[in-house]
């Protein structure tokens, strides 16, 4: 229920099941932040599955993002985030806390190699996809690195995912209350977030707590119990502790941080142990754990198990290249590292994929391969697993190059972030759009994107067919967006049959 403020006070009260919260209206909408859909997960609540949230009395200030959880890059261009343990809250964007008004509710999950991020980033200020789409936005903090995905004996496997749950669980508690409709919620991610929404389609604790699921590239990099184990006996290692939960409990989080940062560069030189896992210099992935993501979500959605969740999936043409930029290497690739990426990752070897693209210089090859292993394959097959399973899904890929180093970044991860948000001076797009203004085709396909997600979280439909088999359509979002035959064809072919089993431990450790 809404609560009456004061007479001389504009700012809305909502109660919640854990108390009341005052917001703020900003914008022509009501702006909730920190709301805690859980305890803080320290002290004996440290590495185990998230807890109800403790009640308080009275009236809690929601103006402020809640602290983020501790994570490889910190809180790089976020000063007004408090410091503080409280990491697991959520905000609301909302155009007025009506019960009566039963609008859609689309659930933000970010991103960040499953190592960082949080929902104070500036680049995902929801306030134009709210009112834009006459819709209540979420957006949500959970675990990363360590804390939320390292593998930890005593400690559940997928942390970071169980946070995710409670706080769908919050949304269908709460969200009435702030006008949203629990009948109608619609998660979206992208990256490590798509993988995260990805991972909830074949979560069984996660069934029922929403309608549709939005996933921007998603991964491919699941991991077997084994190989997750291994990883995380590494980082253990890196400050001289066994991976249990009686070791690293003692040890503050920053410097558990600090293990994975002392990892990650040395796993390169692992893939003889670690696999296709050692390049991505990511030790964090979901876990095919058995119990709380039973199988990977290929799997899942081929056996049904999301048959009545309406699935919007898709990617960027030219994912790759932010890695490759941010490494200082590109359109810098040469033979033997193509020839390495190529050796890994192709699915029919590394003759298969010179074969398929015979004019691909060296370095178009590693960034294809690389594209498809990655992001662009998963996100397909995971389309095809839902239709495969009796659902539905639709497919997108974004083609409309990124403007900075005069479009030679191409259509790279993460360019759909400012696209969606309409944050275009935030985090990576001032990469992608060199801090410039964004041009009337940017600001007109901001639109577009916006008017699509929203449509599909009111209705289940983005505005263009859904995909089959037959004719393979979907949406191209360049200049002018069109509907078209999948465009990566080629790509489709080489994977086709290919399965994204867990990652597995390869070899003994080095």
């Amino acid at each position: 229920m809404t609560i009456p403020g004061p007479a001389e006070s504009v700012e809305p009260v909502v109660r919640t099941s854990s108390g009341a919260v005052r917001g703020r209206t900003e914008d022509g909408l009501t702006v909730f932040r920190g709301i805690p859909f859980a305890q803080p997960p320290v002290g004996d609540a440290r590495f185990a599955a998230p807890r109800r949230p403790r009640p308080w009395d009275g009236v809690r200030d929601a103006y402020d993002f809640g602290p983020p959880p501790p994570q490889d890059l910190g809180a790089a261009g976020t000063p007004d985030v408090p410091g503080g343990d409280d990491w697991l809250t959520v905000n609301v964007w909302t155009p007025a806390p009506d019960p009566a008004a039963h609008r859609p509710v689309m659930v933000w999950i970010y991103g960040g190699a499953f190592k960082l991020g949080h929902s104070g980033n500036p680049a995902y200020d929801a306030r134009r996809i709210a009112a834009d789409g006459d819709l209540v936005v979420v957006t949500l903090n959970y675990r990363v690195g360590m804390e939320g995905f390292a593998h930890i004996e005593g400690a559940p496997a997928n942390r970071g995912l169980l946070d995710q749950i409670a706080a769908l669980v919050w949304v269908q508690e709460n969200i009435a209350a702030f006008g949203g409709d629990t009948d109608r919620v619609t998660v979206f991610g992208e990256s490590a977030g798509a993988g995260s929404v990805a991972s909830l389609l074949a979560m069984p604790r996660a069934a029922g707590l929403f309608r549709r699921a939005v996933a921007q590239s998603v991964p491919g990099t699941f991991f077997s119990p084994e190989l997750a184990a291994d990883l995380g006996a590494a980082l253990a290692a890196e400050v001289g502790l066994r991976p249990t939960v009686a070791d690293l409990s003692g040890i503050a989080p920053d410097q558990l941080v600090k293990a994975g940062q002392a990892l990650a560069p040395k796993m390169p030189g692992n893939v003889a142990r670690w696999g296709q896992a050692a390049p991505t210099i990511t030790p964090y992935a979901p876990v095919v754990d058995g119990e709380f993501l039973p199988v990977t979500p290929w799997q899942a959605l081929a056996s049904g198990a999301a048959r009545d969740v309406e699935v919007l999936v898709g990617h960027n043409r030219d994912e790759n290249r932010l890695f490759t930029a941010m490494a200082g290497k590109l359109g810098q690739i040469g033979e033997d590292r193509a020839s390495a990426a190529l050796r890994l990752y192709a699915p029919g070897g590394e003759a298969a994929y010179r074969a398929a693209f015979p004019d691909a210089s060296a370095n178009d090859l590693y960034e294809r391969v690389q594209t498809d292993w990655l992001f662009a394959m998963p996100s397909l097959h995971l389309a095809e697993a839902q239709l495969a399973g009796g659902g539905r899904a639709h497919v997108y890929e974004l083609t409309w190059p990124a403007p900075a180093f005069g479009g030679a970044l191409g259509a790279c991860h993460a360019l759909d972030i400012p696209l969606l948000f309409g944050t275009f001076h935030a985090d990576l797009a001032l990469l992608q759009f060199g801090g410039a203004e964004p041009s009337q085709e940017a600001l007109a396909l901001s639109s577009r994107f916006r008017t699509a997600w929203t449509a599909f979280a009111r209705t289940g439909d983005p505005g263009w067919p859904a995909y089959d088999v037959r004719q393979r359509l979907a949406r191209v979002y360049d200049a002018e967006p069109t509907v078209a035959p999948y465009p990566e064809e080629t790509s489709r072919r080489l994977w086709e049959g290919y399965e994204f089993a867990p990652l597995p431990l390869v070899g003994p450790e080095a």
